[in-house]
């Protein structure tokens, strides 16, 4: 990592888990959960991770809704309080990017930015960080806007794909390569292609790029969405909106769509370091590696069962199954949840019907 640039990394802590509902619920959603056998929430494990880069958890910034203020408080009471960064309302990750990036500018303007998710999983700590490593070198000597990719392991259709262009700046070693295009969510037939074509990746939602060059970025290729939020942050003046004023009224758009799309300045570094986004209930699978047909956490009786996975946060409940193959039964509280395993992206269908009612909304 090139010293001379400061690193602040940013981890994004407002999404709701709904895919991962009942266990995920409103108040309470995946990155406050453990999910392993490590003690750390989700959440937790991001922070102990990216404080080894940053140098100390004190440097390790937050965003997340005002609904979640407190749950992250609590559990990062090493996190100063002026890191936390609390948005008034969602608007997904451009608005939530630049009001980062716009905090950082008044105190550290020539800093090297992180963002990171706060729900990955990540096997292979020392690779994760030499990866990091280079991402921040990379930016810091050639302003682009880094994203890491993970090398596909499976055609997965739940996933945005990188293609990766030319060598960028190979007199420097750095590895990297100019995006070429970005691919969102392809079907089975396309993923497959992309697979045995090689020079994808998969779209990590990771990204490390300096302050000013995503700023920059933001000013040129969504200027009102960069002039509304840097009024409310950087003016002082008595009649100045703030950001609870201004929130409200920003575009609703992804980092992807708002900025990395659009500019011809992105690179990708492609990575393996044993990455799970953890989207949905199939990651429990792939967490927890069953010796068995089936994964189960708690107690399950099944006849003629095979490749289920089964999820009882209780120990005195009991899930039984019988004949039933590929599916996912979850009993979390007093929810029960049963569905085919390539049809756990639809369980935000079911979260939106629930608050649709107001008598089944307290179930979402």
């Amino acid at each position: 990592m090139d010293t001379t640039s400061m690193f602040v990394p940013v981890i994004l802590a407002g999404g709701s888990g709904e895919r991962f509902w009942p266990l995920s619920r409103r108040h309470r959603p995946k990155q406050f959960l453990t999910l392993d056998d490590s003690g750390r929430s989700l959440l937790q494990a991001t922070s102990d991770r990216l404080a080894q880069l940053a140098g100390d958890a004190g440097q390790v910034m937050v965003i997340t809704s005002t609904d979640y203020r407190g749950q992250v408080l609590e559990q990062l009471p090493e996190m100063p309080i002026e890191n936390l960064l609390v948005e008034p309302v969602a608007r997904d990750t451009a608005p939530a990017v630049l009001y980062a990036a716009l905090k950082i500018a008044q105190t550290q303007p020539q800093a090297v930015m992180g963002v990171f998710p706060a729900d990955h999983r990540i096997n292979s700590l020392q690779a994760f960080l030499e990866v990091v490593r280079r991402a921040v070198d990379v930016a810091s000597q050639t302003g682009r806007l880094v994203t890491i990719g993970v090398a596909p392991t499976f055609p997965a259709t739940g996933y945005g794909y990188i293609q990766q262009g030319d060598l960028i700046a190979p007199d420097l070693g750095l590895s990297a390569y100019a995006v070429s295009r970005f691919t969102e969510k392809p079907d089975s037939h396309t993923a497959q292609s992309f697979l045995e074509a090689g020079g994808y990746s998969w779209n990590s939602g990771m990204f490390i790029w300096k302050v000013e060059a995503i700023l920059k970025a933001f000013e040129q290729y969504q200027p009102e969405l960069y002039t509304q939020l840097s009024q409310a942050v950087r003016d002082n003046g008595p009649m100045r909106p703030t950001v609870r004023d201004i929130f409200p009224q920003l575009r609703k758009i992804s980092i992807d769509y708002a900025i990395l799309e659009r500019s011809d300045q992105v690179t990708v570094i492609p990575a393996e370091f044993g990455w799970d986004d953890m989207g949905d209930w199939n990651a429990l699978e792939r967490l927890l590696k069953g010796e068995g047909e089936n994964v189960a956490v708690g107690r399950h009786v099944g006849l003629d069962t095979g490749g289920a996975i089964l999820y009882t946060t209780s120990g005195d409940d009991l899930i039984a199954t019988i004949g039933l193959d590929d599916v996912v039964v979850v009993r979390a509280s007093e929810v029960t949840l049963v569905v085919r395993k390539d049809r756990t992206q639809d369980i935000k269908q079911v979260v939106q019907q629930l608050k649709a009612h107001p008598e089944l909304e307290r179930f979402a």
